[in-house]
């Protein structure tokens, strides 16, 4: 319910591992609210990871259907992620990634093509579903903030692959 502040690299905080959620209790649906608030709020976020707004637990929202790269393709709009894992994962792209905690840079990432991820919705079922193209890479570097890393820590050269962005006026 409050849009929070987001936790800037180097942070010590963005690189702790997360710990699984043991009980969906309120705190976590207000936890979920807050990581919505937060970017929507940002205006240009497809996604952001509770540690990201210092929580350390494993939580993370992403909605790619209000993105440019996203419009192109289905997606499953706003999904709300808790205790998210990984289970299959198929094929590679390179990708420029962007994140709202490394604001000045951006960075080509290998990542799956393809991904299906379990975890358990806002409303406590458990979902498996299939994620593709622009959203399986948000997906992917969402659940990378819950086991600390960042894009920073995926390209594969930080000389050749890692890019200032432009200053906007």
């Amino acid at each position: 319910m409050a849009v929070k502040e987001v936790l800037v690299y180097p942070d010590p905080r963005l690189k702790e591992v997360c710990a699984p959620i043991t009980e969906f209790d309120d705190s976590v649906s207000l936890l979920l609210e807050d990581l919505v608030d937060t970017m929507v709020a940002a205006g240009h976020s497809v996604g952001v990871a509770a540690s990201q707004i210092g929580e350390l637990r494993r939580a993370v929202v992403v909605d790619v259907s209000h993105s440019k790269l996203g419009q192109k393709q289905e997606n499953h709009g706003l999904m709300q992620m808790v205790n998210p894992e990984i289970i299959q994962r198929e094929g590679h792209q390179i990708v420029r990634e962007g994140c709202m905690s490394v604001p000045d840079y951006t960075g080509n990432v290998d990542r799956a093509e393809t991904i299906v991820v379990q975890f358990t919705n806002e409303n406590r079922h458990r979902q498996v579903i299939r994620c593709e193209g622009f959203e399986a890479v948000a997906v992917q570097h969402e659940l990378d903030h819950l086991d600390g890393y960042l894009f920073l820590d995926r390209v594969s050269s930080l000389k050749t692959d890692l890019f200032r962005r432009k200053q906007r006026k």
